[in-house]
């Protein structure tokens, strides 16, 4: 039924969930994974007021928030048993980058949590849920 399932996640708790529940199907299924996440690009306002230290600390933390996420993804499919690749998506509006990462990689499914965090840590939001849910030419599991 689904061979291939891509997981869209920001590392919060709400998408962890999302992500266990994509994970336990994977399994049930003897699907492959595609874990996923996507890293807004900066506000054009915030690039004129940020020098480059902050442009610089900030692309250091977020490449290491995108690190342990998908290194966090990578051991909970490891210890599912389920076969899994990360992807980080940069500078993209996250259901943008879903939606094309669905078509480009042929998944039969998107798993994706309600929401997720807003502020430093921002990658996918309620809205985004709603965009992909709208924009996908597959099935989209939304975890609550």
């Amino acid at each position: 039924m689904y061979k291939h399932i891509l997981i869209a996640t920001d590392g919060s708790e709400l998408a962890t969930k999302g992500l266990d529940q994509g994970l336990k199907l994977a399994k049930q299924l003897g699907s492959k994974v595609t874990v996923i996440t996507v890293t807004d690009m900066w506000a054009s306002g915030a690039l004129a007021v940020a020098g480059p230290t902050s442009i610089a600390e900030y692309d250091a933390a977020m490449h290491a928030a995108v690190k342990d996420i998908l290194e966090e993804a990578a051991r909970f499919a490891s210890e599912t048993g389920v076969q899994c690749e990360t992807r980080h998506i940069a500078n993209r509006y996250p259901a943008d980058a879903i939606v094309e990462v669905s078509q480009e990689m042929d998944v039969d499914l998107i798993v994706m949590a309600s929401h997720g965090r807003r502020g430093f840590r921002k990658m996918l939001l309620g809205s985004q849920t709603t965009e992909v849910l709208t924009s996908s030419t597959v099935p989209v599991l939304v975890v609550r």
